[in-house]
């Protein structure tokens, strides 16, 4: 019988996933540090004014559906006369009465609040996947077994942690100002 590190992974006493595991394991810690940029490119693009219908957004109401939750509805009225002024669904976290300056996605009906406030807003959701990543140069290199440059893996994630922790907070404070 081979020794399990034979195999290139560095396997504890107990139960553990093995090799086939681990890689399963690694592949979903990737997808799972992609899948908030996969689903916030579109929303930063249209923070940034690089997409959509420009114009203001006025909420005009906001219900309370239980838990903390809001479901807020807002009047976009758009800078193009060519667009009708609609309804849309506003931000969960706004205010009725407030008014800011965003972006609508035509396709889609998305209302993105832009300008330093809205991009930074959608950073709470991107700034998770290096929170994500942090640990995995660490974790990798245990699983591998490796010894040299673990510790420096170990503090640097922490670091890059910290930093997108800072990022993801900064964001969620932004999204409510």
């Amino acid at each position: 019988m081979t020794h399990p590190s034979a195999s290139g992974w560095a396997m504890g006493k107990g139960r553990t996933p093995g090799p086939v595991g681990m890689y399963i394991l690694l592949v979903c810690w990737v997808v799972l540090g992609l899948t908030p940029v996969l689903f916030s490119t579109r929303d930063l693009m249209l923070a940034t004014g690089r997409a959509g219908a420009p114009g203001s957004l006025t909420v005009t109401s906001c219900q309370a559906l239980g838990k903390g939750r809001y479901d807020c509805q807002g009047l976009f009225v758009p800078d193009d006369d060519a667009l009708k002024t609609k309804t849309f669904q506003a931000s969960p976290d706004s205010r009725a009465g407030q008014s800011y300056r965003a972006r609508l996605d035509v396709e889609t009906g998305r209302v993105v609040r832009t300008g330093t406030a809205g991009v930074l807003a959608q950073f709470a959701l991107i700034g998770l996947t290096p929170l994500v990543y942090a640990g995995l140069p660490y974790a990798t290199m245990f699983a591998l077994g490796v010894r040299r440059g673990r510790r420096i893996a170990g503090r640097l994630g922490v670091v890059v942690a910290g930093a997108s922790l800072v990022l993801v907070v900064t964001g969620m404070v932004a999204a409510y100002a």
